[in-house]
């Protein structure tokens, strides 16, 4: 899903730096944690939270392959369960959730795990689908551009600015201003 995105260009428009800790929702096989990875290194830390054990095993492998071993932290998570992510109230920096918000239904439930993670002014990327791009429909639950946005501001999240992603994703820096 991700061939649609370029994560290294992408992560080179946030507001990333070295030792920060940040939490990838929803990782898949890795590829916006490595690329994430190599802006925080040598004392940053990537998260990378999956349901699918196949995929964060491909990323172990890829990040032993590419030296980030030290940095990416692989882990099994049920984002869409209470307190899913089992890490600690205030202990990221930034949060992404990319191409997973169409797959959840309780869509408040998730953006509250990464609110209770983050710490007080740390920022949430959200990057999704256009509803319309979406491959298939079957299963699936949409949001709409202006349906993210207001779930972000009423959970807490100032927009600070929209994410150029090309035709079939939109996505937003986000700031969290209210605890």
């Amino acid at each position: 899903m991700t061939s649609f995105l370029n994560p290294d260009e992408i992560v080179k428009t946030l507001p990333l730096k070295e030792g920060m800790t940040v939490a990838d929702f929803g990782s898949g096989a890795g590829y916006f944690s490595l690329a994430i990875a190599k802006c925080l290194k040598p004392s940053g830390r990537v998260i990378a939270l999956d349901i699918w054990k196949p995929s964060l095993e491909a990323l172990e492998f890829r990040s032993k392959l590419e030296g980030l071993f030290n940095i990416i932290e692989p882990r099994w998570a049920n984002l869409e369960d209470t307190r899913g992510s089992n890490l600690p109230n205030d202990s990221c920096d930034l949060v992404l959730i990319s191409n997973m918000l169409f797959e959840v239904e309780k869509k408040e439930d998730l953006i509250q795990e990464a609110k209770r993670v983050l710490k007080l002014e740390g920022y949430l990327v959200l990057i999704e689908w256009y509803p319309d791009k979406l491959p298939s429909q079957k299963k699936l639950y949409p949001i709409g551009k202006d349906e993210s946005v207001n779930l972000l501001e009423k959970s807490g999240f100032q927009v600070e600015r929209e994410l150029s992603l090309g035709l079939t994703h939109y996505g937003f820096l986000t700031k969290l201003v209210d605890k």
